[in-house]
């Protein structure tokens, strides 16, 4: 759903810049409380991760195909400060490297694919496992049903800002039937793919799942023949984290997702489908794409995500794939990074009022 330059005029490209950029200014104080030093460069990976399977696009119909946006996946992982930072930084590489998105439409993309896809996505899952009970099932049905909504509801968002700057003529129905429509079929694959991963890092390491925090049900005693919650632990000394709060080796889990990644966007995505994604096919069907422009970085030596006089087009796509994944989560790792070092330390209990 990258919108190009052309599809939003400039004043409404413009307002919707300022509103990511506050998004985005909003999520950096945010982050700093969800990002800790074992999941900063987690965070990273995840934006890596999402790069890797939106070049992954999926027949959904006729002629038409689909990627993940990854807002639903990345807030759910990291929580939501941070996966609007994920798909920030996501966006702003492809934009800048592969010319995919445009560049004066970086604003409108940030909005429609991260912010509003994380702030449905989230409250979502946040409500569905406050009523579902608390096992990993349930919390990967919840990511499935939130990936699921996130998907239409950005494109309930692309038409509603087309809708007020749209540079074509095209009947406002006819843009949200087709958009709605096609991009309820995406979802499907977007929640196919959030809980397949949701569920499989839930599965190794539960600890590392923003929103399966707390998970674990309360140990349950029976007396008397009634079932009571049994006391709670001792807290763990501030200096001295409970074993699964420690960076218990999160090297593993790093190492496993970037080969993961490594191999989608540098093999798998060969395989994808070819066919153009839910909003160039309804944009060329319905004529939205008239005043299209010439990206801005269409001379990248990685534009189309391919490498520059390399005509073996599997190599050529393979070798993009993997520069993307090593930028992005270069790029990401360190902002996240930064973003921690910056957060503020508790005080120590009694340090204030002290003679």
């Amino acid at each position: 759903m990258h919108v190009p330059d052309g599809f939003i005029n400039a004043p409404v490209s413009a307002v919707a810049g300022v509103v990511a950029a506050g998004a985005v200014a909003v999520s950096l104080r945010g982050a700093r409380r969800e990002l800790a030093e074992r999941t900063a460069p987690l965070a990273g990976l995840v934006a890596a991760f999402v790069f890797a399977v939106q070049m992954l696009n999926f027949p959904v119909a006729a002629g038409t195909s689909g990627h993940l946006l990854g807002g639903a996946l990345a807030a759910i992982l990291v929580g939501p400060y941070t996966g609007v930072l994920c798909i920030a930084v996501v966006l702003l590489m492809q934009g800048i490297l592969f010319a995919d998105g445009g560049l004066t439409a970086l604003g409108v993309n940030i909005t429609v694919m991260g912010v509003v896809t994380v702030v449905v996505a989230y409250a979502l899952f946040r409500g569905l496992t406050g009523v579902l009970p608390r096992t990993r099932r349930s919390t990967t049905a919840a990511a499935f049903v939130a990936a699921l909504v996130s998907v239409p509801a950005a494109a309930v968002a692309f038409t509603a800002l087309y809708a007020i700057g749209g540079t074509t003529d095209v009947p406002l129905g006819k843009v949200l039937t087709a958009m709605v429509g096609v991009h309820v079929l995406i979802g499907i694959g977007e929640a196919a793919i959030t809980a397949l991963t949701v569920g499989a890092v839930l599965a190794v390491r539960p600890d590392l799942v923003h929103g399966a925090q707390g998970l674990a049900a309360p140990l349950k005693l029976r007396v008397d023949g009634a079932l009571v919650d049994a006391p709670a632990a001792p807290a763990a000394p501030a200096a001295e984290p409970a074993p699964a709060a420690r960076g218990r080796s999160t090297r593993g889990v790093w190492a496993t997702g970037l080969v993961a990644a490594l191999l989608l966007a540098g093999f798998v995505s060969y395989y994808a489908s070819a066919s153009p994604d839910g909003l160039e096919k309804v944009a060329a069907d319905k004529g939205i794409d008239e005043n299209v422009k010439e990206h801005g970085a269409a001379d990248s030596p990685l534009a189309d995500y391919g490498v520059k006089d390399i005509s073996d087009a599997r190599l050529s796509g393979g070798l993009a794939g993997v520069i993307g994944v090593g930028v992005t989560v270069a790029v990401g790792s360190g902002v996240f990074w930064a973003v921690h070092r910056r957060r503020r330390p508790e005080p120590v209990a009694g340090a204030l009022g002290s003679d």
